[in-house]
């Protein structure tokens, strides 16, 4: 029984050094690099979107009415 014991035990300890939840130190990496991931991928589609509607208006364009006496050359009556 104590060879059996021994036995489950190093095959547990093999089974727990390639876990990824018993290896902190590959995890932490793993998590690193998956939100530096994630974060290139939402600037990228940000930015692709920002390129992509720049300055474009869903609706008609309006007229905008200006007062004439506000403009940079004034025009008074």
């Amino acid at each position: 029984m104590d060879y059996r014991e021994l036995e489950y035990q190093e095959e547990l300890q093999k089974v727990q050094d390639r876990d990824f939840t018993h290896d902190w130190v590959s995890s932490s990496a793993f998590i690193f690099y998956l939100s530096m991931i994630c974060m290139v991928a939402f600037l990228f589609g940000a930015s692709y979107k920002l390129f992509t509607r720049r300055f474009a208006n869903s609706g008609p364009q309006q007229e905008i009415v200006i007062q004439p006496s506000t403009k940079f050359v004034p025009e008074y009556k």
